[in-house]
């Protein structure tokens, strides 16, 4: 062997290394249920000490259940401990009433399998508060609710684009599902929805993205939170979370592009989810894996037309 060739092989071989370290890099993603971690809690009851209580106070801060902040440093060190105290147990029967579950303050069975369900990222609670809609009384069965703030779009066309920062390709059909997603609240209010492409301006921007993807609301990985979107507003977007089983057929363990394209959207127009104990609505906050579930229920329809008025 020349002196030349000895001298070039390390340096072949660091930058074969190299390349493979950022292979993987690109192509590495999350494994494992984000909510796996609450299987293990089921049986926990207030005063008791158990080893990941802190990451399900992560979780019901996240869904707008708790708030150590209003107790300053004492506050932050409970939210970060192991500890079932009074908040806790409070923030878990708020969770079990939002949900028409038995209201026990402790982990059973029924709440820990509810909890763990994939869902939609927008918080149920906003402020320490559920905003139910003020058209309610006795008399109805309505359980749709609207956004905090009531807010609304001021126009009836609105565009859409895509952007996306990781290709999926089990999407590769987005933009016709995406489209009928739209259509099937455009058959039942004023609105209509034109896809514009290219550096268009538009109302509402949605997009594949991996993680923390510098929204405010960084992806889980799979199974966990399955998306979000904003409220009305001329910034409107609305992103999938890259790293789930997306199909448009779904089998076990899958996840529907369009069932959760229609739950978001319906955001978008100003409807918060919805308190349905049958979890019937398109607007209730889980969507389970391997079905299909994007026609309107009556209380969508009634919803979205309430808050814009729309004659039923």
């Amino acid at each position: 062997m020349s002196t030349m060739t000895a001298r070039s092989f390390p340096i072949f071989v660091a930058i074969l290394l190299l390349v493979a370290m950022q292979s993987r890099t690109i192509q590495s993603k999350p494994s494992g249920d984000p909510f796996g971690f609450i299987k293990h809690l089921e049986g926990c009851h207030k005063n008791e000490s158990v080893k990941g209580l802190h990451e399900l106070k992560r979780y019901l801060e996240k869904f707008g259940y708790l708030n150590y902040g209003h107790q300053g440093k004492k506050g932050h060190d409970h939210a970060n401990d192991d500890e079932f105290d009074d908040l806790l147990e409070s923030a878990i029967k708020a969770y079990q009433q939002n949900h028409h579950l038995n209201v026990t303050g402790s982990l059973d069975n029924i709440t820990v399998h509810e909890m763990m369900q994939p869902r939609c990222g927008v918080p149920d609670v906003v402020n320490g508060t559920k905003h139910y809609h003020t058209h309610k009384s006795i008399h109805t069965l309505a359980h749709y609710n609207f956004i905090p703030g009531n807010p609304r779009w001021t126009k009836r066309q609105l565009t859409y684009t895509f952007r996306s920062s990781v290709q999926v390709p089990a999407a590769q059909n987005i933009r016709s599902i995406c489209a009928k997603a739209f259509q099937r609240w455009a058959q039942v209010t004023e609105f209509t929805f034109q896809e514009v492409t290219g550096s268009s301006p538009a109302d509402i921007v949605i997009g594949f993205h991996r993680g923390d993807h510098n929204d405010g609301s960084a992806f889980d990985g799979p199974q966990g939170v399955l998306a979000h979107a904003t409220s009305p507003d001329r910034n409107a977007i609305f992103h999938f979370d890259a790293d789930e089983n997306w199909s448009e057929n779904p089998g076990p363990n899958q996840m529907d592009l369009e069932s959760v394209a229609v739950h978001e959207i319906g955001h978008l127009l100003g409807l918060d989810h919805n308190d349905d104990p049958n979890a019937d609505a398109i607007m209730s906050s889980g969507i389970r894996s391997g079905i299909a579930k994007r026609d309107l229920r009556a209380d969508d329809i009634q919803g979205v037309r309430a808050l814009y008025g729309f004659a039923n």
